[in-house]
């Protein structure tokens, strides 16, 4: 049974999921672009661990997988120089034209820029060397059929690096706002086993999916690293403008938004410092397949 039967079973249309999903990342990818610079100066690690683990050579072509602002692909780019090219994609045109622009930024060359859905790639059989993804596998409607994909296009001996969130308990950063907008009836409840940031959390639920595509089993690694904030602002910035929160607060009246933001910081207290800033633990597998 594919994961499009199985979110018909939990009550969730799979393609009405996509459509809003969709329309969430046009919606946020201005403020990804605006924070971008704070997000790769968190994230650095996952991405250097990621293309160490992909490990791209001179001539090779690589593809990446929800690119997002494009920052990860555009490091391989680097890394190949003029040697090997990268195809960034993602199927939010926004975010590709976000990734467009910051390749013109750094003067990259060999950088091609697409709209692509994952479960059903415009691509050729053994079309590239190699594929990379940041977060973006857990939040397929059918992360199977993407994964099916990318070992389709993927030649003979090529690499697969991709990162998914660990477990929710391993990432206050977003669990404890999540949570809050849930007990607070603004979200519903997570569904077990429907797409979302924790949905591959568990490596069995990792090596059943990357198995079933095809690939030998994945070799996973934990790689934990720290959420920085400023200070309240900062962090509750980062909430509206990254994520679904903002959207679901603009239809709030002002005294809920901010009755919801004052018992988020109070939950965040703990990982308050000294200075009024903030340092949220998070973690991520890191997962090779080949």
């Amino acid at each position: 049974m594919n994961s499009s039967v199985n979110m018909s079973s939990m009550g969730i249309d799979p393609d009405a999921y996509r459509q809003e999903s969709l329309e969430n990342w046009g919606h946020v990818a201005a403020g990804w672009e605006e924070r971008r610079e704070w997000m790769m100066g968190n994230t650095a690690p996952v991405n250097s661990r990621l293309v160490e683990r992909l490990d791209p050579q001179p001539g090779q072509t690589i593809l990446e997988v929800g690119a997002g602002t494009g920052d990860l692909g555009l490091e391989v780019a680097e890394r190949l120089a003029h040697g090997g090219r990268v195809i960034s994609t993602d199927f939010a045109p926004e975010m590709v034209a976000v990734a467009r622009r910051q390749s013109k930024a750094r003067n990259l060359t060999n950088v091609e820029h697409r709209v692509l859905d994952a479960e059903a790639m415009d691509l050729a059989d053994d079309a590239v060397d190699g594929v990379v993804c940041r977060w973006a596998y857990m939040l397929m409607a059918d992360p199977a059929t993407a994964l099916k994909e990318t070992r389709r296009i993927l030649r003979p001996g090529g690499r697969l690096a991709f990162a998914v969130w660990r477990a929710a308990e391993h990432n206050p950063w977003q669990a404890v706002p999540g949570m809050t907008l849930v007990q607070r009836g603004h979200t519903p409840p997570p569904v077990p086993g429907a797409p979302g940031i924790f949905a591959l959390g568990e490596p069995g639920r990792i090596r059943e999916l990357v198995t079933g595509a095809g690939f030998a089993e994945p070799e996973l690694e934990e790689l934990a690293f720290e959420y920085r904030y400023a200070d309240s602002d900062d962090l509750w910035g980062a909430l509206l403008q990254l994520s679904r929160v903002g959207r679901t607060l603009d239809v709030l009246p002002a005294d809920e938004r901010e009755a919801t933001r004052a018992e988020v910081m109070q939950k965040m207290a703990p990982y308050g410092n000294e200075d009024g800033s903030y340092t949220a633990p998070a973690a991520t597998w890191i997962a090779l397949a080949r």
